[in-house]
């Protein structure tokens, strides 16, 4: 430590007086090649439709996600990772939807992969688009089945491997669902596809631009809370994120971000492995808001945020704001 007579001989603001010293010394950094960028991919030709809670995000068709993929990879964003907005009228109790090897996300990945090869691509695995009843899972008497799940979502990641997709992100937190993806992938021939697990993913109140985005949130009956993790609990994803990994995790995340930055932190530390990080709708949406009222300002905000992710071992970040960040920090 740094005692008091060792002032003036010690002046810690040397290296904060320039612009170039300061990105000398800094400790943490913040690159396009960091950022993932989530996109909602919805039916129709030439479609946009804003998302009235997340600002600056937007509903788009097949044709539009491809474009603004092509945006995304020219900023040096290495992967984007596709939300899908299903049809009511295929919105069931079975899900079966979910691994329909026509489906939305499947159509999008292979436009995706013909357009922009050398782009990443990551597919949610969950059924919460796909459900009537809105949650991660199958609802069976009331309650969401766990191993009938796990059946229903291996299905869904093996047609999603089919259509060219990357990286299988299973977002259920359904035990077990892991290794038996990472089974199945090997027994359809996808032994290279990647498992990037939601190993630490909170029954969070900020979710809900992204279920009024996707179409979950007024479907949902009850709460996620069976399967989601309590925010108290810190040991508990550790355990969870042990457990992914002895599966056959390839990466692990951590969702929500912002209220969870410890988390982060014991994950990396703990287990070195690449970890990533979500900043889901609820934290961008707040920061977008306080930014329309004039209380902060947008870009300066947002890039202290995913700075701090960068700060305590996320090795990348999916953000809604990827594609301006990656603009920004270019220029």
């Amino acid at each position: 430590m740094i005692s008091i007579s060792q002032f003036p001989r010690i002046r810690m603001r040397r290296t904060r007086q320039a612009d170039w010293v300061r990105r000398l010394v800094a400790e943490a950094h913040l690159a396009p090649a960091d950022l993932i960028w989530p996109a909602f991919v919805c039916e129709g030709w030439k479609t946009c439709q804003p998302v009235a809670s997340m600002p600056g995000v937007a509903r788009q068709s097949i044709d539009q996600l491809v474009h603004m993929a092509g945006l995304a990879k020219a900023l040096g964003i290495p992967a984007v990772a596709l939300f899908p907005v299903i049809e009511p009228s295929l919105k069931t109790g079975d899900c079966r939807e979910a691994w329909n090897p026509d489906s939305l996300v499947c159509r999008a990945v292979r436009a995706l992969k013909d357009a922009h090869p050398d782009l990443g691509v990551i597919c949610d695995v969950a059924l919460d688009p796909f459900n009537a009843l809105g949650h991660d899972g199958l609802v069976v008497e009331g309650a969401v089945v766990n191993d009938e799940t796990v059946t229903a979502l291996c299905r869904q990641a093996v047609v999603q491997a089919e259509a060219g997709c990357d990286i299988i992100a299973p977002s259920d937190m359904m035990d077990g669902r892991v290794g038996a993806i990472r089974m199945a992938l090997d027994a359809a021939g996808f032994s290279d596809v990647l498992i990037l697990s939601y190993a630490a993913k909170y029954a969070s109140a900020f979710y809900g631009p992204f279920r009024n985005a996707v179409g979950s949130g007024p479907l949902l009956q009850g709460d996620k809370k069976t399967y989601q993790m309590d925010p108290a609990n810190g040991n508990e994803a550790l355990r969870e994120v042990a457990l992914d990994l002895a599966e056959g995790a390839d990466i692990v995340m951590v969702k929500p971000g912002l209220p969870y930055l410890d988390i982060v932190q014991r994950v990396k530390t703990t287990f070195a492995v690449p970890t990533f990080v979500y900043q889901v709708s609820g934290e961008y949406a707040m920061l977008k808001a306080a930014a329309a009222h004039g209380w902060v300002e947008d870009a300066a905000v947002m890039l202290e945020s995913l700075i701090g992710f960068r700060r305590v071992g996320a090795d990348a970040i999916l953000t809604y704001a990827a594609i301006d960040i990656a603009r920004l920090l270019q220029e």
